[in-house]
């Protein structure tokens, strides 16, 4: 078993040229919450709560979505009028990045995506005793 010199993996996705009957569907952003942590291994600890936003400058208005995993959370933030989604998965156990990615890539039909993938949490130590020993 491998292990990991840091705390977890934090996918992020900015998501240009996007469907926009998709990231405008309350019902379809919740589905997408509801169901990939599953497709990724993790544990969904709470449903997905999604939200309207109807901002200050009107074609800004979007949905916002958020679940808690037992890893961490997921979440989206869509700009309808934009054609645009950033997607946030940040998780303190290794995933398949590259299958997550793919995944909601194409659950949006991005055409322009741009994905970032960072390492949170280098030097964290997960087991107390040998952070101790190291002191």
């Amino acid at each position: 078993m491998k292990k990991e010199s840091y705390f977890g993996p934090h996918l992020m996705l900015d998501l240009a040229e996007c469907d926009q009957e998709r990231i405008n569907n309350l019902d379809f952003i919740f589905n997408f919450l509801n169901t990939i942590p599953d497709e990724i291994g993790m544990v969904k600890i709470t449903q997905p709560y999604v939200f309207p936003y109807v901002g200050l400058v009107p074609e800004d208005r979007g949905i916002t979505g958020f679940v808690v995993i037992a890893e961490s959370h997921l979440s989206i933030h869509t700009f309808v009028e934009k054609g645009f989604a950033f997607v946030d998965l940040f998780s303190c156990k290794p995933f398949d990045t590259d299958m997550a990615r793919d995944r909601i890539i194409d659950t949006f039909i991005s055409k322009k995506p741009k994905v970032f993938m960072i390492e949170r949490g280098t030097g964290f130590l997960r087991n107390l005793r040998l952070a101790q020993a190291i002191r």
